[in-house]
């Protein structure tokens, strides 16, 4: 990246300095109703996990979005953060949040799938719990159940899994899925899978939880590769006492509408059940996307897949665009209808090789994706130059930051350059509009911009929540 605007770098120096107290965008109302305000002043804030340095960084969200100045790292250095810091951990790897311990606070839950502990398979789960002064009453540490290949904390969930009002944990190890009791989980008491139903040699690596299949309780969507390589992509069906005996195959194989790269949810059709998004940047030529509509008994409907051919969708179909890598959904203009941000890291943009973009498609009442807007570092207002191997849009969140009714996009470049330090990666934020997205006012940090680790390959942003 050539061309940036970033928040003064003695703000932040000065922060980082006063030591881990995450600075309030106003006085905290201790009853949030929102799964990701983290010190309870009723605005989303965003995560930003970055397994390659073990740190997690939270920017506060405001009236006037996010910015590098308001923000908190956490490791597992960090004081009253459980564990110690260890080059193989991968702390922060995949991230969920929701008000865990009930106290009107949202607790941010992180995976470290490469945490090592004595006598226990790879893996850790450690829940922050949220308060006015950010994460200062510490956490709580999840080691890898005894009976698991290990990488547990590959993907994690929070959901109400038994229409009982109090959610659950629920975590994927590289070959199984284990969920929590309600409440604060017992360290020692998670329950796993009652029928291996799982392909055996299968290594998941993601997973997705929603109200697919009934308006109250959350199912569960597992993907990953199978033994032979090919994706594998199931349903896990909800209702108590119903989890672990048998997932639904929704595509596997070279089928193009299974994943192995990123899921994400939201009723796109306005019918009060979830619609499931997966993207597969490996489909057809140049990636696509696949749209299956939730409220169909025990799974979902049938695939509709987009890509860059399509109409509606910009763009190329093109080899190595890798269009679909990432997904998210969200309200972007307000209008009551989710639209679905895809990342195509690989793209080409104005001759320059895999500098990538991001597509909008924008939702309509009947679920149909379309009239879609491509963004990119060449794109006016967008902080940053096209150049190669920026992979702009690896990652990506849509989610309201400025509590003004319409969603906004952190988009993740995993290959941004930094000065001459390759690889360090970096994130924007643009905010949502009436009328759709926009360049005005967009923010960009890195991980350099928070002392969390600017050198080569820091993959900044592998996580966005």
């Amino acid at each position: 990246m050539r061309v940036r605007t970033l928040a003064a770098t003695a703000t932040v120096a000065a922060l980082a300095a006063a030591g881990p107290t995450l600075p309030l965008a106003g006085s905290a109302s201790a009853a949030t109703t929102l799964s990701d305000d983290y010190n309870g002043d009723g605005y989303r804030d965003l995560a930003i996990g970055n397994p390659r340095t073990n740190s997690v960084t939270v920017t506060l969200g405001s009236a006037n979005g996010v910015a590098a100045a308001r923000h908190l790292t956490l490791t597992q250095e960090t004081s009253e953060v459980p564990g110690k810091t260890e080059p193989e951990d991968e702390f922060g790897d995949s991230l969920t949040s929701g008000d865990v311990n009930h106290d009107g606070f949202a607790d941010l839950i992180v995976g470290a799938p490469g945490e090592r502990v004595e006598g226990r398979p790879t893996g850790s789960v450690t829940i922050l719990w949220g308060n006015e002064s950010g994460f200062a009453s510490g956490g709580l540490a999840l080691n890898a159940p005894a009976d698991t290949e290990g990488r547990f904390g590959e993907g994690v969930a929070f959901g109400d899994m038994d229409f009982d009002g109090s959610p659950n944990l629920a975590v994927i190890s590289g070959d199984n899925w284990w969920y929590y009791a309600d409440g604060v989980p017992d360290p020692d008491r998670p329950f796993g899978l009652e029928v291996d139903f799982l392909p055996k040699g299968v290594r998941l690596t993601g997973m997705d939880a929603g109200t697919f299949q009934s308006k109250d309780i959350v199912s569960y969507v597992l993907y990953g590769e199978r033994a032979d390589g090919g994706a594998y992509t199931a349903h896990l069906p909800a209702g108590a006492g119903d989890y672990g005996y048998y997932a639904k195959v929704l595509a596997e194989g070279d089928d193009p509408t299974a994943t192995r790269d990123a899921a994400a949810h939201a009723d796109l059709d306005g019918d009060g059940f979830d619609d499931l998004v997966t993207g597969n940047s490996g489909a057809g030529k140049g990636g696509s996307v696949t749209v299956r509509m939730g409220g169909h008994g025990n799974g979902l409907g049938a695939p509709v897949t987009y890509d860059q051919s399509g109409a509606g969708v910009p763009g190329t179909d093109e080899p190595g665009d890798r269009f679909g890598a990432a997904v998210t959904a969200g309200d972007v203009t307000g209008d009551g209808h989710p639209d679905v941000a895809v990342g195509a890291p690989g793209e080409t943009v104005d001759g320059v090789a895999g500098t990538g973009s991001v597509v909008l498609l924008k939702g309509a009442a009947n679920g149909r994706l379309g009239a879609g807007k491509s963004w990119h570092q060449e794109t006016a207002g967008v902080p940053g130059v096209a150049e190669p191997e920026d992979h702009f849009g690896s990652s990506l969140r849509l989610k309201d930051i400025n509590k003004n009714g319409r969603a906004d996009l952190a988009i993740a470049a995993n290959g941004e350059d930094i000065g001459t330090t390759a690889d360090v990666g970096a994130v924007w934020v643009l905010r949502g509009t009436t009328t759709g997205l926009t360049s005005s006012y967009a923010t960009s940090f890195n991980g350099s911009d928070f002392r969390v680790g600017g050198g080569a390959d820091a993959d900044f942003g592998h996580t966005l929540r």
